[in-house]
């Protein structure tokens, strides 16, 4: 009984620590917000970046927009803290947008702490945010994305997601475009899309809540390795 009683201690504590470990790998992401707009018209879309290093701050971050479903404007909202710079890209085609032909547009936001006070800190996270359109008649939209760390260190999230297939490992942040009229693009269930977002990753996918995850999850193991010992200790005296 009392082997039997160890072994789930330790099953538990190991199984709690890997799940947060888990829990806190995948939420480290650079993800785009909403995750779903209507085509055809305009949206203010927010990149939530977290901190995933413990001894560096995030001081650069570079934004690549598709060329290939080019979004003719492109408005980017002032960041205290962080200057920005705008790479245009010439259209090897032109587009049409409200009976003007576009031939050059936006292909790269970078924004750059202004010091280090400004920078993306171990354990915290940032927005920022454009407003863009209109969005093309295309299923999604991925933003490329470059994480530069202030000891030199690049984390490119450029990965695309393929159906079917595993989440990739650095993974791009995916703007899902849907149809007009489509009830998944409704302003309210957009809003409540957004909200429920924005909670969610306020509480477990920051980067504030990827060191709470592997913290509890190791203070878990240690307690129940301890229980462990204590009882096998007890055992003994017993004998």
């Amino acid at each position: 009984m009392l082997r039997r009683a160890v072994r789930g201690l330790v099953t538990v504590g190991v199984t709690a620590c890997l799940v947060g470990v888990m829990q806190a790998v995948a939420f480290a992401h650079v993800t785009v917000n909403p995750e779903t707009a209507t085509q055809g018209g305009y949206a203010a879309v927010t990149f939530r970046v977290p901190n995933e290093r413990d001894d560096a701050s995030t001081t650069e971050i570079e934004v690549q927009l598709p060329t290939d479903s080019p979004l003719a404007s492109v408005s980017v909202k002032p960041h205290p803290g962080w200057s920005y710079e705008i790479t245009k890209t010439k259209l090897a085609s032109p587009i049409e947008v409200h009976g003007a032909q576009i031939s050059e547009v936006i292909g790269k936001i970078t924004w750059t702490a202004a010091d280090p006070k400004s920078a993306i800190k171990p354990g915290e996270y940032d927005e920022f945010s454009v407003s863009a359109g209109p969005l093309p008649e295309t299923d999604r939209l991925v933003f490329k994305t470059l994480q530069h760390y202030s000891d030199g260190e690049v984390v490119r999230w450029i990965q695309e997601p393929t159906s079917g297939a595993d989440e990739p490992e650095r993974p791009a942040p995916v703007l899902r475009l849907v149809p007009k009229g489509d009830t998944a693009s409704s302003p309210s269930t957009g809003t409540a899309r957004a909200a429920l977002a924005a909670g969610s990753t306020s509480a477990t996918g920051s980067g504030a809540g990827a060191p709470w995850a592997v913290g509890l999850s190791v203070a878990s193991l240690v307690i129940s390795l301890a229980c462990a010992v204590t009882m096998a200790v007890r055992s003994r005296r017993t004998r």
